[in-house]
């Protein structure tokens, strides 16, 4: 690309070659843009699916030749809201997730907070290694427990169940953003009078709340999501939205148009959260990268 520019010397204009970018800058771009492009239709391919199928009858879903092109029906949503009853499944799934998390929350933010202050590097190790168990190796030893104790189907023992990954999660997390409060405002504050709880209370704990809301956030979005937990810890009474999505799987067939509405119904709240709270979660989901 060439530029026109007028010189004071001569009166004529002088020709100036601009620079072009190396080849292999320009094939970078070019190569970045396109694995971009390809690594979100990967990801939203199979969510645009659902919900073009959530729109088809089984007839039309199983027709190749209808893939993009169909007559949409509500018939799936109706079945799924009216018919099945999908709200009390949606009250049990939102009451077990924000009951989980607020309790979660309760308890872990001042263990995480006493973690941080006094290095106890021992207990955080514990702490982390109880986030890392599967949660299906406890799955017999906790209904065999609470089969004799008769809890089997009570929201109590879900909620108790999603707590053992929440709290550890929610713990991890604000071990890493108490270490980034410099401990010097606590020290003033209690220079000025107050106890070390009050400091926490009034200092620490305002200062902390993009910390609580980010582990809020996750633990929500975890609990909601949860299936192996409900699966075999809920009752009739207490069936949460990923289990309720089964009654459309029988034994000799399969609904697929009330399936995949009922995986839409689960898939809309969720995008909405993490789409109007995306920085919480990144910063949530790399907290402790660079502390340990």
């Amino acid at each position: 690309m060439t530029v026109l520019t007028p010189t004071q010397t001569s009166g004529k204009p002088q020709v100036l070659h601009r620079r072009r970018k190396p080849l292999s800058v320009r094939l970078y771009k070019v190569f970045r843009v396109a694995a971009l492009i390809a690594v979100v239709l990967f990801l939203l391919a199979p969510l645009f699916w659902m919900f073009l199928a959530s729109l088809k009858t089984n007839v039309d879903i199983y027709d190749t030749g209808k893939a993009l092109f169909f007559t949409p029906t509500g018939e799936n949503y109706a079945n799924v809201l009216q018919r099945n009853n999908y709200f009390v499944f949606i009250f049990n799934s939102f009451w077990v997730a924000f009951v989980s998390t607020a309790l979660s929350i309760v308890l872990g933010v001042p263990a995480a907070y006493t973690m941080s202050r006094f290095t106890m590097h021992r207990s955080a190790l514990v702490v982390l290694m109880a986030r890392v168990i599967p949660g299906v190796s406890l799955l017999v030893p906790w209904y065999y427990v609470f089969s004799n104790l008769r809890m089997v189907g009570r929201f109590e023992v879900l909620i108790l169940s999603h707590m053992f990954v929440a709290l550890p999660l929610i713990v991890y997390i604000m071990m890493s953003y108490f270490d980034s409060l410099p401990l010097e405002l606590e020290e003033s504050a209690q220079v000025d009078g107050l106890t070390p709880i009050g400091a926490f209370r009034l200092i620490t704990l305002p200062l902390s709340v993009a910390g609580i809301a980010t582990a809020g956030i996750l633990s929500f979005i975890f609990s909601w999501n949860n299936f192996m937990f409900a699966l075999v810890l809920s009752g009739s009474s207490t069936k949460t939205l990923p289990v309720a999505i089964f009654d459309f799987v029988s034994y000799a067939s399969i609904d697929w148009g009330g399936l995949m509405a009922a995986a839409t119904v689960v898939t809309i709240p969720i995008m909405i959260i993490a789409l109007f709270t995306q920085k919480y979660i990144v910063s949530g989901l790399t907290a402790g990268a660079t502390k340990g």
